[in-house]
């Protein structure tokens, strides 16, 4: 009673709510700027933030720190903080949206989908005229979609009643076969196979600010249209007919989800590669910590999602220093056992209501 008290108190307290998520975030950025081979002091990094943000402010700073700092750390934090919170929006709509907290892009396939148009973009060396660096991004958003697409038209073949579970099945299945799609590419492959190899792994090692302005705007636009849908996502939980009763598009709806979804998941799979459970994770521990209204949900996953990559990117760099750890390894082993224990709950959930 005690616990549930005060977990209402915390809900009702938007401002606080947002405090903590951006001190969380915040103390992420600080540390994985700060901890490394070389050490930098929070002095330090807070000099240079300060010099960033007000040009006319100087300070003192050791040379070799500031490039290891602003070249080499910042990027890759930065990064790490997109990608997350990418997955994690992604992750949080379309838990909205199949009203599942299974859902999410990995286990839709989109995730899978994104890394098929990643790895064929490096297999055949694509570039598309007008695109240039924004051809793998654009390959992965376009494989993305339609992944998602095939598996909602395949759903519909198997089961007409679009049961949530056969959706998620079903994306299993595709994740699969893409999955060997993707190893028969790199049995095929010669030069670029440890590039394919590295990528898949997922990592934001090796990154630098140009990848940050490739995610960038597939973000920026991913958000605002699934922030925009943020009301139907609420009125969408109740499910579809309620939702069209109420004066819900609800076709129109789902595929602006869908495909803003699709949009900020391949993006960031295009930069990162595949990197599982950041998208169910973080929307669930969101959902129970501060409630399942979908604008302010949507919002503090992205900042926890942010904040937990960039965690997870610390631990895997650090970990068994001087060798790192693919960033999808520290992922799974937080969410493998998350995923579990949500699977066990609502077996409980639906025992309880026979």
């Amino acid at each position: 009673m005690q616990k549930s008290f005060i977990l209402r108190s915390l809900q009702t307290n938007k401002a606080f709510t947002y405090c903590i998520a951006l001190l969380f975030l915040f103390l992420s950025i600080i540390l994985g700027v700060s901890i490394g081979t070389v050490s930098v002091p929070f002095t330090v990094i807070i000099q240079l933030f300060v010099m960033k943000l007000l040009p006319f402010l100087s300070f003192e700073v050791e040379e070799q720190l500031a490039y290891i700092v602003n070249l080499i750390r910042l990027p890759r934090v930065v990064l790490a903080g997109l990608v997350g919170a990418s997955l994690a929006l992604a992750g949080a709509a379309f838990q909205g949206l199949l009203r599942n907290p299974l859902a999410d892009p990995y286990t839709l396939g989109i995730s899978s989908g994104a890394s098929v148009g990643a790895v064929v973009t490096i297999f055949f060396n694509l570039s598309i005229p007008f695109l240039s660096l924004f051809t793998l991004p654009f390959m992965s958003i376009v494989a993305a979609f339609i992944t998602i697409f095939l598996v909602l038209i395949f759903t519909k073949k198997i089961d007409p009643t679009m049961k949530v579970e056969t959706i998620i099945l079903t994306g299993i299945i595709f994740s699969s076969f893409l999955g060997a799609t993707i190893s028969l590419m790199i049995a095929l492959t010669g030069d670029q196979l440890r590039q394919i190899i590295g990528w898949l792994l997922g990592s934001v090692a090796m990154r630098g600010w140009e990848h940050v302005w490739i995610l960038i705007p597939f973000f920026l636009v991913g958000c605002i249209v699934l922030l925009w849908n943020a009301k139907e996502l609420d009125v969408l939980t109740f499910g579809e007919e309620k939702a069209q009763y109420l004066g819900v598009n609800v076709h129109r709806r789902k595929m602006m989800i869908l495909l803003a979804g699709s949009i900020v998941t391949g993006a960031a799979v295009s930069v990162s590669g595949t990197i599982g459970f950041v998208g169910l994770v973080i929307p669930h521990f969101v959902r129970l910590i501060w409630g399942p209204s979908h604008r302010q949900l949507l919002i503090l996953s992205i900042v926890y999602g942010a904040g937990f990559l960039i965690l997870a990117d610390l631990i895997s760099r650090t970990i068994i220093a001087p060798t790192e750890l693919p960033i999808g390894v520290i992922t799974a082993l937080f969410g493998a056992p998350v995923f579990g224990l949500v699977l066990m709950k609502q077996k409980r959930e639906r025992s309880g209501r026979l």
